[in-house]
Parts: C-alpha cells; sequence; structure tokens
C-alpha cells in the first residue's frame, strides 16, 4: 500500500492538471485512496471533476499530454 501512496504523492509528473487513474480493482487502493487525497490536498492540489480540467476550444497539447489555451501567438 505504501507504494501506491508515493507512486502518486511523488510521481515525477504530477502536476497542476492531472489526471489520475485508478482502476477498480486494484487491490489497495480502496485503502490507500484517503492517504492520497489528503496527501494531494497538503501539497495544494484540488480535486476537482473531469469535467472542469477540459479545455474544449483553442488549445494546443504539451509533450506530457496537457491541455494549455492557445496563446495568441500560436
Amino acid at each position: 500500500m505504501e507504494h501506491e501512496i508515493n507512486q502518486v504523492l511523488n510521481h515525477k509528473h504530477l502536476g497542476n492538471g492531472s489526471i489520475i487513474l485508478f482502476h477498480n480493482d486494484a487491490k489497495y487502493t480502496p485503502q490507500a485512496l484517503d492517504t492520497i487525497i489528503k496527501g494531494l490536498k497538503e501539497k495544494g492540489f484540488e480535486i476537482v471533476p473531469i469535467s472542469e480540467l477540459i479545455i474544449r476550444e483553442n488549445y494546443e497539447m504539451d509533450h506530457e499530454g496537457r491541455q494549455k489555451i492557445k496563446s495568441s501567438e500560436s
């Protein structure tokens, strides 16, 4: 369980707009989820519905697959 917690909270790509996927048949997810959520909040992240993360118009993708609003210079 500690491995799953550390893998999420210390992932090198964790950042604003990250989408964290948990498989519903993962062995330790139910026990680790509360700790992961608390850890994310302690790092300053906010848990939001995915619909709040998706930019529907005038966006581009960066090298990590994150959406960014297109700048007027693009």
